[in-house]
């Protein structure tokens, strides 16, 4: 080997390690910064025994990363319906606790048996109305968190399409710098790093696809096959619900102007924060607004007043009343209404011997005609018809017949079976992430030890090429004198 060829070739080499080195000096800076990946210097043989650097690029795996993606959007998923659960969960409480609606009522049946005993006395018959605006303020309070958290719900999915707009905006300036250095053999690894970490947050607002194609160009899909960036982003737009009333379905996310929540859905998404939001917002919080408010529909019905002179005039409200001044034809909206009666109520100017005697609706509805203060047959009625078992509407999930207190503490049975699976689901994802995204960052993260390890080796090599390239001066020097 003449003594260019081998100058030429410590040469290259010295250069090849110079930027090795400086790739494993970059790796070592990034380390431990989200979404940054190995990168990695590609190096070749030239025909005169050198090498050079060809190329930087970074290490990947498809597979790991689409995994990653997958669990971040069932993790976000699962945990905004845990998180709207355990709300409601908190709200209503406990059926032994002396908040619940289920504890309530049985706070006022024994109330009732107690005041069936004592007709006579007063004091019973006010605790009998104390425990009644209990219940009713209970059944209130559990319909106002229902509806706070559909509210919140609702406000969040406004939220997420913000977020989601403004994630496709960034991505669309990553993925042009990459398109375009990929173009020119640029060193693009950076911008790519910033567009797998653009897409992972992506996936927490809803499940994505993504496909790759020439010059490195990415598109990318909902989960349920809505085209969301191709070349640009697509606008996905959400308009909210000002008023959710009982039973009411909000409205729909849009991508592209096609709907991607709701049962109507054209292309439905299957997973991401926005799927969990929807559920709890016209799924789940729906489900127990109705168990509520057939609960409240049940206590009018319950304490209603009968026509007791056989002229078949209508059940009319009695201990409780919703304000119409007729007994609810439907039970939509009633645990927001409900609230005693103010006929039987001292405190707003009402009589509570009309609760023994009846007649808060007229005459035809009065039970104790005489006004005899030992009268207790028609509280026993009304003893009775809250222990009797009733129908109810099998949309509630929780069986079509039972007593009302069977259907109270079911009603918070079934609350609390949602919030366990719930948690049992979203810690079981989290686990998936957990591990895909450790596998992930086995196989592409930045180990430091790794690269103090290649430095080191990197070092050695440069200082050789260096020692080669002092060595060929040398003979240099040494054949110009012989020259002379």
């Amino acid at each position: 080997m003449s003594l260019s060829v081998a100058f030429n070739a410590a040469r290259s080499s010295l250069f090849s390690t110079s930027s090795q080195i400086e790739t494993t000096a970059r790796n070592i800076s990034g380390a431990g910064q989200a979404g940054t990946s190995r990168k990695l210097a590609i190096t070749t043989t030239m025909g005169d025994g050198g090498a050079t650097v060809i190329s930087v690029s970074r290490a990947s795996d498809n597979a790991l990363f689409t995994r990653m993606l997958t669990a971040t959007s069932h993790t976000a998923d699962k945990q905004a319906l845990l998180n709207g659960l355990e709300r409601l969960q908190t709200t209503v409480g406990d059926p032994e606790s002396d908040a619940s609606p289920a504890a309530r009522l049985g706070a006022l049946s024994d109330a009732l048996a107690q005041y069936a005993n004592m007709p006579d006395d007063p004091s019973i018959a006010g605790e009998v109305v104390v425990k009644a605006q209990y219940l009713a303020t209970s059944l209130n309070t559990a319909a106002d968190a229902v509806h706070k958290v559909r509210t919140d719900a609702d406000t969040a999915m406004a939220r997420s399409v913000s977020r989601v707009n403004d994630l496709l905006k960034q991505f669309e300036v990553e993925n042009t710098t990459v398109v375009r250095g990929t173009a020119i053999g640029a060193d693009v690894t950076d911008a790519m790093d910033r567009r797998d970490t653009l897409l992972a947050s992506l996936a927490e607002e809803m499940g994505v696809t993504a496909i790759s194609r020439g010059n490195n160009d990415m598109l990318i899909y909902t989960d349920g096959g809505a085209t969301l960036f191709e070349t640009r982003p697509r606008t996905v737009s959400f308009t909210t619900t000002p008023v959710l009333t009982a039973g009411m379905t909000g409205r729909a996310v849009m991508v592209d102007g096609v709907s991607v929540t709701g049962d109507d859905a054209t292309m439905p998404l299957r997973s991401g924060r926005l799927v969990g939001l929807a559920e709890l917002r016209d799924r789940t919080s729906v489900v127990f607004e109705n168990q509520l408010d057939q609960m409240a529909q049940g206590l009018m019905s319950a304490f209603a007043e009968i026509d007791h002179t056989g002229g078949g005039a209508p059940d009319m409200p009695g201990l409780f009343t919703d304000g119409s001044g007729t007994l609810p034809a439907t039970s939509t909206g009633a645990a927001s209404r409900i609230a005693v009666n103010p006929a039987v109520d001292s405190a707003q100017g009402g009589t509570l011997t009309l609760l023994r005697d009846g007649g808060i609706n007229g005459a035809a509805y009065e039970a104790n005609a005489t006004g005899a203060a030992s009268f207790a047959d028609e509280i026993r009625r009304l003893h009775t018809s809250v222990s009797a078992v009733r129908s109810f509407d099998p949309a509630a999930e929780i069986g079509s017949s039972a007593s009302l207190a069977d259907f109270g503490q079911a009603s918070v049975g079934w609350l609390e079976g949602a919030r366990q699976a719930a948690s049992t689901k979203a810690e079981s994802e989290k686990a998936l992430l957990a591990h895909a995204s450790d596998a992930l960052s086995n196989a592409t993260g930045i180990n430091m030890d790794d690269e103090y390890a290649r430095q080191l080796e990197l070092e050695r090599s440069y200082q050789a090429s260096s020692k080669l390239i002092a060595i060929i001066n040398d003979l240099y020097d040494t054949l110009l004198q012989a020259v002379r």
